[in-house]
């Protein structure tokens, strides 16, 4: 279902979605926002927790400077005004894991304005670009977190996230429909990781959104919004929006009114609930932090935060198609991730160095068999990527292999899978297996005469007109010989013999 054409059909008439994002990213760094303590996942509970984290009387918040230092590279890599004069505030309300009682936060003046992010919300037409707006990124801290076992009175405090730095990136309503909300998060979690600002794992709540929704007839004005908390997968997020816009479609057409509230969702019956009423910002009692003082950005600082950003993805994207020549649709898929990218150049590297030609000679055929052959060969044993034993060193090795005639194409794949197997490299494996491509024209004559006997019928008939039978007798050749004579020299002898 493309972008323009999602709508929901209710029992009145067609509905359109309208969806803003609030995603909470964990920026990358080794200690807290505003203390020294570790932020690393996984810990036991309560074991990187400073006197500052707990808010133990007398403890002041120091600002890390690495924090603000992602924050700025995040705004400048999606095209957003940094500003050089930012507050920090304090949201004032209680929950069990927030031990100041307020969230230090930035409400009245961010750290980053206005942005965008182009999305393409059809994976098939990667042409097809949609400009989303970013309304702000601000800094904040997060809480803590409730763990309730399984006795109905009993929860415990983990404030181990107590006081990890967040970048709440807000995004314009300008989304509508769940495949424009997926490829948002992902290209936003791209260029997050492209920047190295947040590792944007949504498994581990390094990620997570807030989802906005609401609906109206087409071409109206906006309806009441409701706000999804922490929704922590790309699939969910699409989830939510379907049921959520439904629930309220079925609400209005039952003469019911949308509320504006927070709600949470449950993956296992896919459908959202009423958590509590949406506060206004007056709710929270923010005034200006009174620990810390404005933040102030300097022009050096700023030049080095610019200078430090890498190629982002749609500079690497336009980059691949312009000089390399690859299609969109290639180009799309091999820029979607970094690790990705970093991974397909330096399979570039090698493969134009073993060949003694330019990377832009060769990387069609090295993109071409990144996507189709090693994707399809991972995705079929199970593996990832980045837990594959083909490295690109070894990549490149198998194709230099093709590239010389050493191997065919159809032995190429069965390398391959002994290579995802093994872990060996492709020239041991062609040796130990026996799969080196026989050129010897003698050989294949002595194979060609003998299916041509064996088919003597068959070559009447092409000689008859039906040229079809040709590649019949290619594939019977390549059979009787498994696979290892050179194809260009069986098409050149069959049709010599055949003519």
């Amino acid at each position: 279902m493309t972008n323009t054409s999602y709508r929901i059909q209710g029992a009145t008439g067609e509905w359109e979605v309208v969806i803003g994002l609030e995603v909470h990213a964990q920026v990358t760094s080794q200690s807290k926002l505003f203390s020294g303590a570790a932020t690393e996942f996984g810990a036991e509970p309560n074991a990187q927790v400073s006197l500052v984290d707990a808010a133990m009387p007398g403890m002041l918040p120091v600002l890390n400077r690495e924090c603000i230092r992602q924050a700025v590279r995040t705004g400048m890599a999606i095209d957003a005004p940094i500003n050089r004069w930012s507050r920090f505030d304090r949201k004032n309300y209680f929950y069990a894991d927030l031990p100041q009682g307020y969230q230090i936060s930035q409400l009245y003046h961010p750290l980053v304005g206005e942005g965008r992010i182009e999305i393409a919300p059809d994976d098939k037409n990667p042409d097809q670009i949609k400009t989303i707006g970013i309304e702000r990124i601000h800094v904040e801290q997060d809480a803590g977190k409730l763990m309730h076992d399984q006795h109905p009175t009993m929860s415990y405090v983990d404030l181990n996230r107590s006081g990890v730095a967040l970048m709440e990136i807000v995004s314009r309503p300008d989304m509508r429909s769940p495949a424009e909300a997926g490829a948002y998060l992902r290209k936003l979690r791209a260029i997050l990781r492209y920047v190295g600002s947040c590792d944007g794992n949504m498994e581990e709540g390094s990620m997570r959104a807030d989802v906005n929704v609401s609906v109206r007839r087409v071409g109206d004005e906006l309806g009441t919004r409701t706000e999804t908390k922490n929704v922590n997968s790309v699939r969910f997020v699409m989830s939510v929006i379907e049921s959520e816009a439904r629930r309220q479609v079925d609400l209005i057409e039952d003469g019911g009114k949308v509320v504006q509230e927070t709600r949470l969702y449950d993956p296992d019956r896919n459908e959202t609930r009423s958590m509590r009423s949406k506060e206004d910002a007056h709710d929270y009692r923010y005034f200006p932090d009174p620990d810390l003082l404005p933040l102030v950005l300097d022009d050096e600082f700023l030049s080095e935060c610019r200078d430090s950003l890498p190629e982002l993805p749609d500079a690497k994207r336009h980059r691949y198609e312009n000089e390399l020549g690859l299609s969109a649709y290639n180009a799309q898929v091999l820029t979607a991730e970094v690790e990705t990218a970093r991974w397909f150049e330096r399979l570039l590297g090698e493969t134009a160095t073993a060949s003694g030609k330019q990377p832009a000679e060769v990387a069609k055929q090295a993109a071409n068999w990144l996507i189709s052959e090693l994707f399809g060969a991972l995705n079929k044993a199970g593996k990832e990527l980045a837990e594959s034993s083909v490295t690109p060193e070894k990549g490149a090795e198998l194709l230099a292999l093709i590239g010389a005639g050493t191997i065919s194409g159809s032995i190429a794949k069965q390398v391959l899978e002994l290579m995802i197997e093994t872990g060996d490299g492709a020239t041991a494996i062609v040796e130990r297996e026996g799969l080196k491509q026989e050129s010897d024209t003698g050989a294949i004559e002595a194979s060609i005469d003998a299916v041509l006997d064996a088919n003597a019928d068959k070559v009447e008939q092409y000689k008859a007109g039906k040229e079809a039978l040709f590649g019949f007798f290619v594939g019977q050749t390549m059979k009787a010989m498994q696979g290892k004579a050179n194809p260009q020299l069986v098409n050149a002898l069959l049709k010599a013999k055949l003519g």
